[in-house]
């Protein structure tokens, strides 16, 4: 008989404001592990999809099991969206400082 267990992380929401290789990584451990991770992109995307060569799978795999979206956060509609996302966060990552 084959028993499924639930994810640790299931039902945890992480908006995640990341970039590269070191941010992502650790929305991918949580996304693995079950939370909802959304990562939110400039409008020209995160800098890794324009890597080629040896770096043209970093985008794909840091950032798998994750939901993403493109907004401009120094518009003000951007500006709106971003809030409302983190209102409905359990937990935010960043890696801009």
């Amino acid at each position: 008989m084959t028993s499924f267990v639930e994810p640790p992380l299931k039902g945890v929401r992480v908006v995640e404001l990341t970039h590269t290789i070191l941010g992502p990584s650790c929305g991918m451990i949580l996304a693995d592990l079950g939370a909802e991770v959304i990562k939110v992109e400039p409008v020209d995307g995160d800098r890794t999809r324009r890597l080629r060569g040896f770096g043209g799978g970093f985008f794909g795999y840091f950032n798998r099991n994750k939901k993403s979206l493109a907004l401009d956060a120094d518009s003000a509609p951007g500006r709106k969206i971003l809030v409302k996302l983190l209102q409905s966060a359990d937990v935010m990552i960043e890696n801009f400082a």
